[in-house]
């Protein structure tokens, strides 16, 4: 099959990297967002000008110019990998066999900007990713295919998205192609009961509640780790909270309750918090145990308002 490949940043680079390696399937352009000012060149762009493929970067897909361009490829089908422009049914419609559109969780759970943070703030035990037929609704549509994993009890988006989901979904992109090729791909319906959205994961969201049980605190943490990244504050200063994990104690909340050589234990509602690695305001992610040393905390300190 002819394919034009849309998308950006890493996942993007490795979905067409993995096409071209197999070559079973012929890549006839590459799509992804404008250059910014100050911004280095999108490495699938990058990449996909070192393997002479041709490379459209359209502010947007309203221009007759723009649609006649992606035509003039003559394309089987657009493989969507991590897009972030809204591409509208004319532009999508354009390969004989349309689009199909990469999200990673388990739709119609978790549309919207930041899936993989969600499930673990709200302390799920599954995620996954799918592969869908996108409409002009945000992450709406029936999935071609869907992959489940676990959500371990101590795993942050780190461990979820980069070691469970990006690899497992790089190599998904030969099983779509192959779907396609073999004709009659399936339409998994979505239950629109089911569903939700959730809005972009910010650091107004990722601000720590001492005084919420630990296990949503320790969620919270998890599912903001590296990006936005939890915070509290301490004398009056913002402080990033990184790693850490979940230990027993008992004790009055938002109290400082050890500091040791692994960082500080930190008194939630049932159980404590034990912060391994901060961000000072102002400053670069630091040991805790370093960081508590050179304020001077201490036990019965308190974190947060």
């Amino acid at each position: 099959m002819r394919l034009i490949v849309m998308g950006q940043q890493a996942f993007g680079k490795d979905v067409l990297a993995k096409l071209l390696d197999t070559g079973t399937d012929e890549v006839v352009a590459v799509y992804c967002e404008p250059d910014r000012d100050g911004k280095p060149v999108d490495p699938i762009k990058e990449f996909a000008l070192e393997k002479g493929l041709p490379v459209e970067q359209p502010a947007n897909f309203d221009e007759q110019a723009t649609l006649d361009t992606l035509a003039g490829f003559e394309a089987d089908l657009m493989v969507m990998a991590f897009v972030n422009v809204f591409v509208p049914e004319a532009a999508r419609d354009t390969p004989i066999h349309g689009s199909i559109c990469f999200h990673p969780s388990l739709l119609p759970l978790h549309r919207g900007p930041s899936a993989v943070n969600w499930p673990i703030i709200m302390g799920s035990t599954k995620s996954g990713y799918s592969w869908f037929y996108p409409s002009d609704g945000l992450d709406e549509g029936d999935s071609l295919l869907q992959w489940e994993c676990d959500i371990g009890p101590d795993d942050t988006v780190i461990d979820l998205y980069f070691k469970k989901i990006y690899p497992a979904a790089v190599d998904s992109v030969l099983e779509v192609c192959d779907l396609f090729r073999a004709g009659n791909p399936p339409h998994i319906v979505p239950d629109e009961a089911q569903a939700t959205y959730e809005r972009r994961c910010t650091k107004r969201h990722s601000g720590i509640d001492w005084n919420k049980p630990v296990q949503q605190v320790y969620d919270l943490i998890r599912g903001t780790n590296p990006a936005p990244g939890a915070w509290t504050t301490h004398g009056g200063t913002e402080l990033g909270i990184f790693d850490s994990v979940r230990v027993p104690g008992d004790g009055l909340s938002g109290k400082i309750r050890s500091v040791g050589e692994e960082g500080f234990e930190v008194q939630c509602i049932g159980g404590r918090v034990l912060v391994k690695r901060v961000r000072p305001e102002g400053g670069d992610k630091m040991p805790a145990a370093a960081w508590a040393d050179s304020v001077g905390l201490k036990p019965g300190d308190t974190l947060g308002e």
